[in-house]
């Protein structure tokens, strides 16, 4: 279950992924995690995300991080980190080549099942007005608003979710 998986995702033409179990401080995931990095200064300004992570936050049992790769390119990634009680989801991102393809689902899918396997019972996030797709795609997964945590619980872009597992 948690290692190498071909899965067909439809989207006109069958697209074959892995999805990967991953350091988070994997070149590849730090790849992606560069990307997303410059997407956040793209859509926020400043830095970025500048709330630190912590490599061994994404090691089992406390969290876990995945990479999803496309004929071998990585075209997605997220993990999970213990936070309190719940566990928490960090650094989803998709691939501007590889969006609008099922890919975030299915690394949701495995944050969700892979936190449940562990015992957690909460799933939380935190994310941002200026990223109305990831908003969609947790509520459409049914994620509702939760009270504000966390690093960004004073930001008044952030948009705290959270879901029963």
């Amino acid at each position: 279950r948690h290692g190498r998986q071909h899965r067909p995702v439809p989207l006109g033409r069958e697209l074959t992924y892995d999805l990967r179990p991953a350091a988070y401080d994997s070149a590849d995931a730090q790849l992606l995690t560069d990307e997303v990095q410059l997407e956040y200064t793209r859509r926020y300004g400043g830095e970025g995300d500048t709330n630190p992570l912590d490599p061994a936050e994404f090691v089992p049992p406390a969290g876990q991080f995945f990479v999803v790769y496309v004929d071998d390119v990585p075209a997605a990634m997220g993990g999970w980190r213990r936070h309190g009680n719940d566990a928490e989801i960090r650094r989803m991102y998709v691939r501007p080549q590889f969006q609008s393809r099922g890919l975030a689902r299915v690394v949701l899918d495995q944050i969700e099942s892979t936190a449940r396997e562990v015992g957690f019972t909460q799933m939380i996030l935190e994310t941002g007005l200026a990223q109305p797709e990831a908003i969609e795609l947790y509520r459409s997964a049914g994620y509702d608003d939760i009270p504000a945590f966390g690093f960004y619980a004073e930001e008044e872009l952030s948009v705290h979710l959270g879901k029963l597992l």
